[in-house]
């Protein structure tokens, strides 16, 4: 629309007497974006991006949709019409369009007005989440649902839950199988890493070529938590692969993460992705080349415009180094070595442009990220680099008046959302338990408190979205995951981690409330849930909590073997307790765990200890009951 719409001269007049145009970045305006999808599905039943409101001088909303070509196509309306008809029913039904704009104003109010369940909670909706999954679950490509298909790391988060609870096995064969069919497919970029935002068609081959940060930082974490499940070092190289190219291609000088990769390349979408065959072997030469076309699925005709093909992992290795009469190892060499000359080549080529906004909350999921690849692969750059950037948001976009939302060109702004809150909270409890350093649980304990005094909805419990109205039409609260995680599942999960770690019970009750805000939502359609019932896991079912006292270096078996372990549901604090320290002031869990000369692991199962050992041996076996 931007093309051809906004660019064209005759509809800007159009607009320019009739109306005035704002143009709203939804990454930088959440909010804003949000109250008026909810209106235009409201008014036509469906929405999508673009998004295209019209709204009374107070802004309420009266009309919208999403695309419109500039003249009507294809059955669609055009833009002009639209804006004509807009324009005449202002000057003559001005009355009935402030009344259906009432309405649909009362209506959004309603939808965001959660009040507490006065029922107890139970696990049943996650046995009903579970079994919606089942019957969503593509057992031919993986993943869920048809055409279009995203990445849900949320509904891979909570399969990998229900197997670690429950040792069902069909819970982590459809999580394992959905993430190495899209690993294989051309919604992972092959050559460079990283994932694209979703897939056109149901077999993960054709994506939408936008790459962004959220999406990456979220799918590095649960293809490490599935290796940490199956021990499948395709899907850990896979991890690994999307975390480098988040160090290479997203990372600021700064230390901080841009957000997005354009779908868009100056020579046309998907081009800069994509490949003929020709190219390929003069690339390649013929021998490697043809074994390469094979690997990648590489075709003369192409699965893409223009006689172009994506990049798909198309032949398993074994049988293709049978066929090639090649050892495996030497086959695999030779692929790595040829995407490398591919990537080379590529790097040639008109990029796409990066959105170098700085977004608070997406920063968070990037650290999380990378520090779960370090406790996993034990590379001290991820960690290192994720301390980078938590400093960077924490020196630049945190001021006296509290969290800021975005950075760029040297300017923090725009008051932080609770997903800013919620998802950098959750990043410096992973920095605290993969390090120790006090600073990082000094940072969370500050930025949770200041979440709930901003947003905390005193009456009804649950937290807000945003620290005012949107538009003066209402506060958004809301818990429905879908791609990201909600910020109030987050929250609830940090709320949780820090009652255990601070033995501050009000916490607890505080992320009971909100799970009960929106535990009518939540029966009613679970699967849209699937995170805040991993919380709901967590507040129902037992927990653990490990204390590792004794000097730091002495207790670093102890930390890799925690840390190896997918333990969900578990908090860990280490302290050296000959060393002078308010540590045990802060957290409750660390009093009266102490080293007694020796490095000192205690494993307790809410709040009931078993006896301390010295031994790393016996702390496995605690681990691994």
């Amino acid at each position: 629309m931007e093309r051809e719409s906004f660019e064209n001269e005759e509809i800007a007049e159009l607009i320019n007497r009739n109306f005035i145009p704002i143009k709203v970045d939804r990454e930088e305006r959440p909010d804003v974006d949000e109250i008026y999808m909810r209106a235009v599905q409201l008014m036509t039943g469906s929405g999508g991006w673009p998004l295209t409101v019209f709204l009374t001088p107070d802004l309420k909303p009266f009309f919208g949709g999403t695309y419109f070509p500039p003249k009507r196509r294809g059955g669609l309306p055009g833009f002009d019409e639209i804006l004509k008809a807009v324009a005449e029913a202002w000057r003559t039904r001005r009355e009935e369009i402030m009344k259906s704009a009432n309405d649909v104003t009362a209506l959004i109010q309603q939808i965001y007005a959660h009040k507490q369940t006065m029922q107890n909670l139970s696990l049943e909706p996650v046995n009903q989440a579970y079994d919606a999954l089942v019957s969503l679950y593509d057992s031919n490509y993986g993943g869920f649902g048809g055409a279009p298909k995203f990445p849900m790391p949320t509904y891979l988060f909570f399969l990998h839950r229900i197997y670690w609870r429950n040792r069902d096995k069909v819970a982590l064969r459809m999580a394992q199988h959905t993430l190495t069919r899209m690993a294989r497919g051309g919604i992972h970029d092959q050559l460079a890493g990283g994932f694209h935002r979703y897939s056109t068609d149901r077999y993960w081959i054709v994506p939408h070529f936008e790459k962004m940060l959220y999406d990456n930082a979220l799918l590095a974490r649960v293809y490490l938590e599935a290796y940490q499940l199956t021990g499948d070092n395709y899907l850990r190289d896979v991890a690994v692969k999307t975390l480098e190219w988040m160090l290479r291609d997203m990372k600021s000088n700064e230390g901080a993460f841009y957000s997005a990769v354009d779908a868009d390349s100056p020579e046309g979408e998907g081009i800069y992705y994509t490949w003929k065959r020709e190219e390929v072997l003069e690339i390649l030469g013929k021998e490697v080349g043809e074994i390469i076309c094979k690997y990648y699925g590489i075709t003369y005709e192409g699965n893409f415009e223009e006689k172009r093909n994506i990049l798909t992992i198309s032949r398993d290795i074994d049988s293709l180094a049978v066929e090639c009469k090649m050892d495996v190892n030497e086959l695999t060499d030779m692929i790595n070595e040829a995407s490398m000359r591919l990537l080379d080549e590529r790097n040639k080529r008109p990029k796409p442009a990066v959105d170098d906004k700085i977004l608070t909350s997406w920063n968070g999921l990037a650290i999380s990220s990378l520090v779960h690849g370090y406790k996993v692969m034990g590379v001290v750059e991820y960690l290192e680099s994720a301390k980078s950037a938590a400093d960077f948001i924490l020196s630049k976009l945190y001021e006296s008046n509290g969290l800021l939302h975005r950075y760029r060109g040297g300017e923090a702004s725009i008051n932080a959302k609770l997903d800013d809150y919620a998802y950098l909270v959750a990043g410096l409890l992973d920095i605290y338990e993969s390090c120790f350093e006090e600073r990082w649980i000094d940072w969370a304990i500050q930025l949770n408190k200041e979440m709930i005094e901003r947003l905390w909805d005193r009456e009804n419990g649950g937290f807000y979205f945003n620290q005012e109205e949107v538009a003066g039409i209402s506060r958004i609260k809301d818990g429905y995951d879908d791609v990201v995680p909600s910020g109030n599942s987050v929250a609830a999960h940090n709320l949780l981690r820090l009652a255990e770690l601070t033995g501050d019970t009000s916490l607890e009750e505080m992320a009971e409330k909100t799970i009960k805000v929106f535990w009518n939502s939540i029966e009613q359609e679970p699967i849209n849930y699937t995170y805040m019932l991993t919380a709901l896991d967590y507040l129902l079912n037992e927990r653990r909590e490990i204390v590792l006292a004794g000097p730091q270096d002495e207790l670093a078996p102890f930390i890799k073997e925690v840390h190896k372990r997918y333990l969900p549901n578990t908090v860990i604090a280490a302290y050296d307790d000959a060393k002078s320290t308010d540590l045990t002031r802060k957290l409750v869990l660390l009093q009266g765990k102490t080293s007694k000369g020796r490095p000192t692991a205690y494993v307790c199962k809410n709040f009931t200890c078993h006896n301390p050992v010295d031994s790393l041996d016996e702390f496995l076996k605690l681990l691994d009951e």
